[in-house]
């Protein structure tokens, strides 16, 4: 047998795949099950893929070839999320424009693709930034606007200086853009929503049917936080009529009271503020607008504060409180005024300390603040009362309304950038809306010369473009653009039939495929392209245009591949590998089974030259074992090794443990080696296992087998159960997620025995020594791990 060379091996099988169509999706078949596996599309920037990046598509992509060895028709498509913030920067940057650059991303990001063997369907490809596809993203939009779920208002938005455009809340990371890491402010701004909030119960219960990692539940459940409390009033004292509406979640504690704060755009601000106050709270005000949300709402944040003058009327003592101004209440959640009750509430607690204003105790508690509930005291008649006993009565008492209320805010879609999809809108003189459909769509992007942006879209700068004579009217045209997140809402709706002419998506074609089986993809999207995913979904399940309501029934988050510093890779840190030169040096293979043999697939870890070249040793490992294939009879222990590797594989990539997978593939292949010789059908069985994370050499060794076809349309090994039955049984033991140490056992042997020979283990002092075990789960006859510190 020849020595190995990827550099020789790799490029010809991909050439063979691509001449003889071996990735293309199959017409899904009635008796034959289906997997729709699926990665979140990338955006194709300039700078290409690092090995980081390949880490969710190679998991997703061994997925899939797995599941077509495993009899199913598979879909399984790449296409590219193309508008958006960061071709514009670069064109602003260069002078080029996104159309050119992107084109040219594209072509790069594929070949980067092909090197590492992903066997993408290419004929099902997509891209968000051409005509044929954001035509159907703006008939999402007329969808939207005639189900009474778009609409335009003006509004205080979150405001990027550096990128001159609005952001989503979702946008914003600790009060920064999440683009350019630009500090956010706020400005008013007539803009477009989508009203996500009408979906908000659906989108918290929905939840719980869902194949997803809990942390992504939690993230969803919190951003939409849902509330259940009461509305109170509070009178204005020596104005009449005018009263402040709170919520709260906590109305038990309303005898503790001791101010008001509203937000420092409420609507009241103004009538409210005494002449003498008026300078501090404008003062006040304006620099509010410089913090965002999330920055305002800070537990650890210094409190600060502008007192108005007025005072409001407790409605159940008649006491007076006095009304401040502090931008830790938000207008837009709840009612955008609190009622303070600083022994109760942290916020409260920190804002009267820093003010010496009073703080009244009115639930039982050694020390305050005390934010739980408890039997109530100072509070007049409803002293003695329990917490859940006080909620309804002393709303009831004090007129006001159980009520819910969410964290969640509608979606904003407008942007002010020309780099995205045109909203299908136009204005007669008098600043009326009409929607464009049908063949009026798609309305397309004109190239437009000037990129800079200016506070507003470089489309308004279109004159001719903006103009639009329809009926004999004079109309213009929306100038901003939809945001990104819509064109990436849908599009895994488009994939079964990318070509489709007569709707968004094939019809029969979602049917046959939709939902998702299988998505891989950051949790950075958790509140993001998730939730609107989702959302959208609904709205189509609601109009009768799909038969689910979710459309991703598995979620799998990967980790992130740190650099060898340990530090998240980035140019400007000289950390980021390319994988170029790792396929270069070791091939295409070496790097896929690296980068899931590293640890986790979900958890972060750092990549190690030392560790490729491991892996590279196991691959010519496994080829040299060809040359032992001869025996005409297997033995008894090559029967079992080979059999026990098909169940701890299979098992392991079934629940996405690809370590655990690999390393029972070079168990089994140190223990083949072994042998004097083995069979050719136990070689062959090696290399099925082993082909979803090393495509090229598995073909070239079953080739040169004279196996019949790609390996990748052979069958999935199944374990014979005759040679799983053993009296020892041997467990790789995990350590913080990382195989340490294996110990051999008997086979009866019960947690107690296996825990002494992994305490009697050689390596046991190096990993475990005097750490605390602070998790331990022993999977029998398979895997024991252990969390330690």
């Amino acid at each position: 047998m020849s020595s190995y060379d990827h550099s020789q091996i790799e490029p010809a099988w991909q050439a063979r795949w691509e001449k003889e169509g071996a990735f293309r999706t199959p017409t899904p078949s009635a008796n034959k099950p289906k997997a729709y596996v699926l990665n979140m599309f990338p955006y194709p920037s300039g700078s290409g893929l690092h090995v980081g990046h390949l880490l969710g598509y190679t998991g997703s992509d061994l997925l899939a070839r797995v599941a077509r060895m495993q009899g199913k028709d598979v879909l399984y498509p790449m296409g590219w999320d193309a508008f958006g913030l960061p071709a514009e920067n670069y064109a602003i940057k260069t002078g080029v424009h996104p159309g050119i650059t992107t084109v040219d991303a594209v072509r790069e990001f594929k070949r980067q693709f092909r090197q590492a063997g992903m066997s993408f369907d290419w004929e099902k490809e997509i891209n968000t930034s051409q005509p044929e596809y954001y035509k159907w993203t703006q008939w999402f939009f007329t969808l939207m606007y005639k189900r009474d779920l778009a609409y335009r208002k003006q509004a205080m938005v979150n405001w990027c200086e550096h990128c001159q455009t609005v952001l989503a809340n979702e946008q914003v990371v600790g009060g920064e853009c999440e683009r350019c890491g630009n500090k956010v402010i706020q400005r008013s701004m007539k803009q477009w929503y989508f009203k996500i909030t009408d979906y908000a119960d659906r989108l918290l219960e929905d939840l719980e049917e869902l194949d997803w990692p809990e942390k992504i539940k939690a993230m969803q459940r919190n951003w939409i936080g849902k509330s259940k409390g009461a509305k109170l009033f509070f009178e204005v004292e020596g104005q009449a009529g005018v009263q402040i509406e709170v919520f709260t979640t906590r109305p038990d504690t309303l005898y503790g009271a001791t101010y008001i704060v509203v937000a420092p755009e409420h609507s009241l601000v103004a009538g409210i503020t005494a002449p003498e106050h008026l300078e501090a709270v404008t003062a006040y005000q304006k620099a509010t607008t410089a913090k965002s949300e999330l920055e305002r709402t800070f537990l650890e944040k210094e409190k600060t504060g502008a007192f108005t003058g007025s005072l409001a009327v407790h409605p159940l003592t008649g006491d007076k409180l006095p009304i401040w101004i502090a931008d830790y209440v938000v207008a837009t959640y709840g009612t955008g005024a609190v009622m303070a009750v600083p022994a109760h509430d942290e916020r409260d607690f920190a804002f009267a300390t820093a003010f010496n204003l009073p703080i009244e105790q009115v639930l039982e508690a050694e020390d305050i603040p005390f934010y739980g509930k408890s039997k109530l005291i100072n509070s007049g008649e409803f002293t003695g009362l329990t917490s859940e006993e006080a909620i309804p009565a002393i709303t009831k008492a004090a007129k006001g309304e159980l009520t819910t209320t969410y964290r969640l805010r509608d979606w904003l879609v407008s942007r002010q950038r020309f780099w995205g999809a045109p909203f299908p809108i136009l204005y007669d003189e008098e600043g009326n809306e009409t929607l464009l459909e049908g063949a009026d769509l798609p309305v397309v992007l004109p190239e437009v010369a000037e990129f800079v942006p200016t506070g507003q879209s470089p489309l308004a700068l279109m004159d001719d473009w903006k103009a639009v004579v329809k009926d004999g009217k004079t109309y213009t045209r929306e100038v901003d653009t939809l945001d990104t997140f819509v064109c990436s809402s849908w599009y895994y709706l488009r994939y079964p039939n990318p070509h489709y002419s007569e709707g968004a998506f094939d019809p029969k074609a979602v049917a046959e495929w939709l939902p998702v089986d299988v998505y891989i993809g950051g949790a950075e999207h958790a509140v993001l392209h998730l939730l609107y995913a989702r959302f959208v979904t609904k709205v189509l399940f609601d109009a009768g245009l799909v038969s689910f309501k979710e459309p991703f029934t598995s979620l799998r988050n990967q980790g992130m591949i740190l650099g060898p510093d340990h530090n998240k890779m980035s140019k400007s840190k000289g950390n980021v590998i390319n994988p170029d030169d790792v396929i270069k040096e070791y091939g295409g293979d070496t790097l896929r089974t690296y980068e899931l043999f590293m640890g986790p697939f979900d958890q972060e870890k750092p990549w190690s030259t030392k560790g490729i070249v491991g892996v590279r040793r196991f691959l010519e490992k496994v080829w040299r074992l060809g040359e032992k294939a001869s025996a005409a009879e297997a033995g008894t222990e090559e029967l079992v090794a080979i059999n026990r590797a098909i169940v701890k594989v299979s098992d392991a990539i079934a629940d996405l443990r690809f370590n655990v997978a690999i390393a029972g593939l070079m168990e089994a292949t140190n223990e083949l080696g072994d042998q004097e010789t083995i069979t050719e059908a136990t070689y062959r069985s090696l290399l099925k296992l082993l082909a979803p994370f090393a495509p090229h050499i598995t073909d070239e060794l079953w080739s040169s087998l004279g196996g019949e076809g790609f390996i990748m349309h052979a069958s999935w090994p199944v374990a014979d159960e005759k040679y799983l039955t053993a009296s020892t049984v041997e467990y790789p033991v995990q350590v913080n997620g990382k195989v340490r140490l294996s110990v051999t056992v008997a086979a009866e042997a019960d947690e107690v025995a296996i825990m002494a020979a992994v305490a009697a283990h050689e390596l046991y002092g190096k990993w475990i020594g005097d750490q605390e075990i602070k998790r331990k789960v022993i999977v029998p006859g398979r895997l024991v791990s252990l969390v330690v510190g």
